[in-house]
């Protein structure tokens, strides 16, 4: 992306004919705007992506150093890799990085990409791909590089770098027809699009082996406990599973303990393998088997991308597929 020069109060304005004494009423006392006029000034924000500046103006118009990242979740492990990898590069350059939690919502998503965008920051890092219109709009009319990191969307808004969740989770389950399961269950939680990247892996994998794929699911965040509930209730609804694939550690570490409370040995009678290979896995017994995520190399080579497309040298490769391995765990 370029970098354009961005729509002002005056821009606005001037388009609908009004005074940009009103147009700035309208964000800081919307109450006090026609309510006709409240409308058209709303439909140009959302149209063309109007981002209200809070930084000086001096600095609206030079490099901040700052960068924006928007990570899904604060609780999550894996978030927290990525975001060292990214620093490991951004601040020996004299970056810094500003922080936002969206939720996994993309309407909040949304309201913390504009409120990145107000402080102009000279690049953003976002962990999701799916967008609202709006925020696809505001990054356009910003003109500044962005990453979507973590995944390998098919068209992506700039540059992307991460893995193949739907692969990694076929070859993983492949895996484990070959080693002798014949009745694998998913266990996913949240419902986010990485988890139905896997999903979609596991089933295919599934298929291909002349299996039923199955799955129970909540949509409530991971945990523990979450994974203990997951493993209660396949372990009911279905006959004779002798394996679980898991969209993540912390459901494969609740569903090792259920099965050890219960009696079910690991890997005996049961495989677990999990997504994202936590150090927590490498301390259970056994030892968890699980997809390793390459994560904070995904945060490094996404903020080499960033600031290399900032100081105006960008890599013709715009997709990086960072690849995918397993732990040498003895769950399955």
């Amino acid at each position: 992306m370029n970098k354009k020069k961005s729509l002002t109060l005056q821009d606005i304005a001037d388009e609908l004919g009004i005074t940009k004494m009103t147009v700035s009423r309208y964000f800081r006392e919307p109450e006090r705007v026609a309510k006709a006029t409240r409308e058209r000034i709303a439909k140009i924000v959302e149209n063309q992506g109007f981002v209200q500046n809070r930084a000086p103006s001096l600095m609206s118009k030079a490099i901040t150093n700052t960068i924006g990242v928007v990570i899904p979740s604060l609780s999550n492990q894996v978030f927290a890799s990525l975001v060292e990898g990214i620093e490991s590069i951004t601040q020996p350059a004299g970056f810094d990085i500003l922080l936002a939690h969206s939720g996994y919502d993309a309407r909040v998503e949304e309201r913390k990409v504009a409120m990145l965008l107000s402080y102009r920051v000279d690049g953003l890092i976002l962990c999701e791909t799916s967008h609202t219109s709006k925020t696809i709009n505001m990054i356009k009319q910003s003109g500044i590089p962005v990453v979507e990191a973590m995944e390998l969307p098919e068209s992506p808004l700039d540059m992307a770098v991460g893995m193949d969740h739907q692969r990694a989770s076929y070859d993983t389950v492949s895996e484990m027809v070959r080693r002798g399961c014949r009745h694998v269950i998913y266990l996913a939680a949240r419902l986010d699009n990485r988890t139905r990247l896997r999903q979609k892996g596991y089933e295919q994998a599934m298929w291909d082996a002349g299996l039923t794929p199955s799955s129970v699911a909540t949509p409530f965040h991971s945990s523990f406990t979450q994974g203990q509930a997951l493993m209660r209730q396949a372990l009911n609804n279905y006959n004779k599973i002798d394996g679980v694939f898991c969209t993540n550690d912390d459901l494969a570490i609740g569903a090792m303990q259920y099965c050890l409370e219960k009696g079910i040995r690991v890997p005996y009678d049961m495989a677990v393998v999990g997504f994202n290979a936590l150090d927590i896995g490498q301390a259970m017994k056994p030892r968890l088997t699980s997809v390793v995520t390459p994560r904070e190399q995904i945060g490094i080579k996404s903020a080499e991308l960033l600031l290399a497309a900032i100081s105006g040298s960008r890599d013709t490769q715009r997709t990086f597929d960072l690849g995918y391995s397993l732990t040498e765990g003895k769950s399955w």
